[in-house]
């Protein structure tokens, strides 16, 4: 029979091995790339400075705003946190047809705030298409983003301020399987010399991919957990490559899209992604809790086609917003209106000298709730 020390050895080291397994994993979780875009549309939302308490009380490090909005540049001062600054679609076509417009709003929306905002990138117009109801902006979102860019150039911050779009994933033509990924034909003259654009610029393509659409959309061929992340084994298999969730599956399908061009290698962003707690098919509380601390968790990590980098994403919203329409999208926030949380998880860590401490439970494995 074992001596008590050699028992009392072993549990120690034991001990250890979990604290060192749990420091780890936290501090991944603080490292993450998860930020949380800050939509308006609601008439009992907080001011300004009261959402920017709530994101750094919240460890949230990263915001999307959608425009200029002064309040909020200004509540974002000395705040650390990094920012998408977004360029309304209402906007594009007098930054693109006149350069003097466009080094007027960068004065006024980027300069008179940098360094004190740390705007990380500039996002020119929003889910812009060359087909469908937001056909008429299209020829103006990439001479909008070159005279941001020039703007931005001229005061030699280009290489600290990146300018770029959004796009969705309806410009996807093929996504199965993701290393077939293409833009559809008719997006080809609009996107390519976009991404011709970004490739000379360093700057990322911001991509919103939206899971919960694909699933609610086809629930007969994408399964529940598939769509949670909760999946125990590969789901699809393409090559090499094994996708364990439909997130990776799409944004690989985004990357694989662009490499498809042959145009050369540009880096996505994910500008939006979230589940809605209501008004709609598989749009419950329960699904969306799952989903979302799921996705806070997979953004310590880069995609199967591109692993080496962890992937930056920005959770769509920080609140449920009551303006919005259709219903369903009034119930993607993380936060009701007055500030309490909707979901127990949280989005890092803190440091209190002996090992890291957040809402997460991290030895709990991932399993379907469903």
């Amino acid at each position: 029979m074992p001596s008590l020390f050699a028992r009392n050895q072993r549990f120690s080291f034991a001990a250890f091995l979990l604290l060192l397994e749990l420091l780890t994993v936290n501090l991944r979780m603080a490292d993450a790339q998860i930020g949380v875009c800050y939509g308006m549309m609601g008439n009992n939302l907080p001011p300004a400075n009261e959402v920017v308490d709530l994101y750094r009380s919240n460890n949230i490090r990263r915001m999307r705003l959608y425009d200029p909005n002064q309040a909020a540049l200004q509540a974002l001062r000395n705040s650390g946190i990094e920012l998408i600054l977004g360029v309304p679609n209402s906007d594009l076509q007098g930054l693109a047809t006149n350069a003097d417009t466009a080094r007027q709003w960068v004065q006024r929306n980027v300069l008179n705030f940098w360094p004190s905002v740390k705007i990380k990138y500039v996002a020119v117009g929003n889910e812009v298409s060359p087909v469908g109801g937001s056909s008429g902006l299209a020829q103006y979102v990439l001479k909008a983003i070159q005279n941001v860019y020039q703007a931005i150039r001229a005061q030699g911050l280009h290489d600290q301020i990146k300018v770029s779009t959004a796009i969705d994933t309806t410009l996807i033509g093929n996504s199965f399987p993701p290393s077939q990924g293409s833009f559809r034909g008719d997006v080809r003259s609009y996107l390519d010399p976009i991404i011709g654009y970004l490739l000379y610029a360093r700057a990322p393509l911001l991509a919103n991919v939206y899971p919960y659409f694909s699933y609610s959309g086809n629930p007969r061929d994408i399964s529940l957990p598939y769509a949670l992340f909760t999946s125990p084994n590969v789901v699809v298999w393409d090559g090499q490559y094994g996708y364990q969730n439909l997130f990776d599956a799409m944004l690989d399908s985004v990357h694989a899209a662009i490499d498809n061009t042959r145009i050369g290698y540009v880096e996505v962003v994910v500008s939006e992604s979230g589940w809605p707690s209501d008004g709609g098919f598989g749009a419950t509380y329960d699904n969306a809790r799952v989903y979302l601390d799921n996705l806070v968790r997979r953004a310590s990590r880069g995609s199967p086609r591109r692993p080496s980098k962890p992937t930056e994403i920005y959770i769509f919203a920080m609140f449920d917003e009551n303006q919005k329409s259709p219903e369903i999208e009034k119930h993607f926030g993380l936060f009701s209106p007055n500030k309490q949380k909707k979901y127990p998880f949280g989005f890092g860590g803190k440091w209190n000298g002996e090992v890291v401490i957040d809402d997460f439970n991290a030895t709990v494995p991932l399993k379907s709730d469903m």
